[in-house]
């Protein structure tokens, strides 16, 4: 039998206009400005007028990320479709994916299978523009603060404490650190400069934590560019660039309507990543879809130690929402690779190797449950490679700690295959649950990050580089001390160091330095060697898609 694609099971999709999903789900026309037949923003003005109570908020997180691939995307669409199957309201809150991993290794991120969003072209590529309008505004910022200095400075910006980098929305390893402003004295002020990924930068999060256009243009306005002679921090608001920031975003801030392959509402807005942003889709997509279903299942980026943790104490934190239930999904093959086992024999029954590698579920599991106080359940994304040996014994593992499992087929079956996924969702928003936060604000900074290490990643510790301990006292006399913390950290383990699998410990985690992000309102703590920029593969992506001459794609996965 031929599989097929993820991008042939979406060109032979038959989606709805858009107008029939705002129907099916309660919109008044006046609300959505159609991008095509297909796809749609909604205007804020919809959550300032409506009176529907909220539904129940249902977080897709998952285990620490490897090449064997986890599918929480396809999980959080197919659960979606499985509440729709069994006679539940359900709405999908997505982020939007970045052109650089399209391009580059990890491909698109609009689920896969028959549990995918659609259109999936768009989706994965421009959609309806937002990731441009955030490059344009912050690169806008960069041009004004750089023309600032240019026409006298009368700021006093010290051209050495620059904070504020251009932005790509592409993976481009050439533009990490570059050396701008040469070719003579109208040309600019050489400096050392360099290039983010948009994902990365700052506007991308202040657009997803905005509640509307005045809490946007307050939040542009206290980004923090740079420095001057005399140590005083200088702002956006500072170079009168807020007002013309917010203009480029006004579009950008209304989400995104489009459907899943049967049919269900999805929101799809915002994109920054979980490993050096936040990873949550917006606020405001977020509390659309609380309105427009009963359960709003939405996600977080890579493992639950970086998005989940991130949506519970940073996004939840500022926007006072609360999650009913969390699924976390893992695949059998993933959890065999945390044990040791090599690529090549994922597909082989191997009981050790999974032994070895559930620790690193269990771990994730444990921090839902005890540390946050939430119910939760572990979605197993079926391989046909799984054993039933291999099944029980993640099951009953699961049942030590007090937790379900289902199988999720969603990936082959769509929305049938997620039914009894969504049975055991229904079943625990009804629990009762004691959400926390897993650490105070009140705490120093040095507390802060000490407690996410060890309450989250079972850490022995912090340790602050030298730079990263002035970074700390000075942010604290700036009065950013009491700011969440966005922990900026590999993917691919526990810990600051990638090739530490499974459960590690016996490890600390360094911090080499410390920066605010005053607009988006917390403070990033950059760990190991991650980077805010990524490079292409040796054979990216990219070298595989291409367009016929009906403008058809291929390639696309």
């Amino acid at each position: 039998m031929t599989i097929k694609s993820d991008i042939e099971i979406a060109q032979e999709a038959k989606p709805l206009p858009i107008t029939d999903i705002a129907d099916a789900c309660g919109m008044d026309g006046a609300y959505i400005e159609q991008y095509g037949r297909y796809k749609a923003k909604i205007d804020n003005r919809f959550l300032k007028e409506t009176n529907r109570p909220d539904g129940k908020l249902v977080l897709v997180t998952a285990i620490t990320p490897t090449p064997a691939g986890e599918g929480k995307t396809t999980t959080t669409v197919g659960l979606a479709d499985g509440l729709r199957r069994i006679g539940r309201n359900a709405v999908v809150a997505l982020r939007e994916p970045s052109l650089g991993p399209v391009f580059g290794i990890k491909g698109g991120a609009a689920g896969g299978g028959y549990a995918q969003v659609v259109p999936m072209e768009d989706i994965n590529l421009h959609f309806t523009g937002d990731f441009h309008a955030i490059g344009a505004a912050n690169n806008l910022l960069a041009a004004m603060l750089d023309n600032h200095i240019q026409q006298g400075n009368a700021l006093g910006i010290d051209v050495k404490r620059i904070t504020w980098r251009r932005c790509v929305d592409m993976n481009d390893r050439q533009l990490r650190s570059i050396v701008d402003g040469l070719g003579g004295r109208m040309q600019g002020v050489p400096r050392e400069d360099g290039f983010d990924i948009t994902v990365a930068s700052e506007v991308m999060a202040v657009l997803c934590l905005a509640s509307d256009i005045p809490d946007l243009k307050a939040r542009l306005g206290r980004i923090v560019v740079g420095y001057t002679y005399d140590d005083a921090p200088v702002t956006a608001a500072d170079l009168k660039a807020a007002g013309a920031m917010a203009a480029l975003l006004k579009d950008a801030l209304k989400p995104n309507l489009v459907q899943t392959l049967e049919h269900t509402p999805a929101l799809i807005h915002g994109g920054p990543f979980a490993n050096i942003a936040h990873g949550c889709n917006s606020v405001t997509a977020t509390r659309m879809a609380l309105k427009l279903g009963d359960y709003a299942i939405t996600e977080a980026g890579f493992g639950a130690d970086l998005g989940a943790e991130k949506f519970l104490d940073i996004k939840c934190r500022m926007a006072g929402l609360k999650p009913d239930a969390v699924v976390v999904v893992a695949t059998v093959r993933a959890l065999k690779h945390h044990g040791g086992a090599a690529r090549a024999e994922l597909g082989r029954e191997d009981l050790a190797a999974l032994e070895r590698g559930l620790p690193n579920l269990l771990q994730h599991v444990d921090n839902i449950k005890n540390v946050f106080g939430l119910p939760c359940v572990v979605a197993i994304n079926a391989f046909p490679t799984d054993t039933a040996a291999e099944l029980k014994l993640v099951e009953e593992k699961c049942r030590e700690l007090g937790v379900s499992v289902a199988l999720s087929e969603v990936w082959a079956k769509g929305g049938a295959g997620g039914t009894a996924l969504a049975e055991e969702v229904v079943r625990l928003c009804e629990q009762p649950s004691d959400f926390r936060y897993s650490y105070a604000l009140g705490g120093s900074i040095e507390e802060k990050l000490e407690t996410i290490c060890r309450r989250i990643y079972h850490a022995d510790g912090v340790v602050l580089t030298p730079a990263a301990q002035k970074q700390a006292r000075r942010l604290t006399e700036l009065g950013f001390g009491e700011l969440p913390i966005c922990m900026a950290k590999t993917q691919y383990s526990f810990s600051d160091d990638p090739s530490l699998l499974g459960a590690p410990r016996g490890f600390t985690v360094t911090v080499r330095n410390l920066k605010v992000s005053a607009g988006a309102g917390f403070l990033v703590a950059l760990t190991g060697d991650i980077m805010t920029m990524p490079g292409l593969p040796k054979v990216p992506a990219a070298e595989r898609i291409d367009v016929d001459e009906n403008g058809r794609i291929s390639g696309l996965f």
